[in-house]
């Protein structure tokens, strides 16, 4: 799968990982895909739950080593629409 951004999270905890994914998506286009990196387990759960609530799609979470996920999340939605 093909990302339009990519941004390495590991060593933050709640609720950065959510918070500096939204503004990360904030700066993106309709449609574009985001993958995010973390390694603190809440975040696996929390990030992508927070992330639906506020509109965008959750593509994929994958478990990519010992320590790490990926978040994979396309842009749908934009304020004021």
């Amino acid at each position: 799968m093909q990302f339009d951004r990519e941004i390495d999270l590991k060593g933050e905890e709640c609720p950065m990982p959510f918070v500096r994914s939204k503004l990360e998506l904030e700066e993106m286009e309709l449609g574009q895909v985001l993958r995010v990196i973390v390694d603190y387990s809440p975040a696996v759960d929390n990030v992508p739950k927070s992330l639906e609530i506020q509109g965008e799609k959750v593509l994929s979470v994958n478990k990519i080593n010992d320590t790490d996920w990926e978040i994979i999340v396309k842009k749908t939605y934009e304020p004021g629409n």
